[in-house]
């Protein structure tokens, strides 16, 4: 994943949307697919009705692209579901901006 960048936006909104941006030419990495990896974000942000943007900023080998897209996100879910004790109620800011 050395050479690869990535950069996660997620927002769990109840409006399920993804953008995938990811220079990943068909190909079976490891016997995956390279099609598949916008579909299972595809698929994931439908189930958990989550607004979803994944781009690659810095490419480089396919299997490093797709460890990075899984990686970012898996990062970026972790840090949208962490309790924050500084935050009481929902965090939202719906009708505060």
């Amino acid at each position: 994943m050395d050479e690869v960048l990535v950069q996660v936006a997620l927002d769990f909104s109840g409006r399920p949307y993804l953008s995938f941006d990811a220079p990943l030419a068909p190909a079976v990495v490891g016997g995956f697919e390279t099609d598949l990896v916008a579909e299972f974000m595809r698929g994931l942000a439908n189930s958990t009705r989550m607004t979803l943007h994944v781009d690659v900023l810095k490419g480089g080998g396919p299997h490093h692209v797709i460890e990075g897209c899984f990686k970012g996100v898996a990062r970026a879910l972790r840090a949208a579901v962490a309790v924050n004790p500084r935050v009481t109620g929902v965090p939202s800011s719906k009708g505060s901006l």
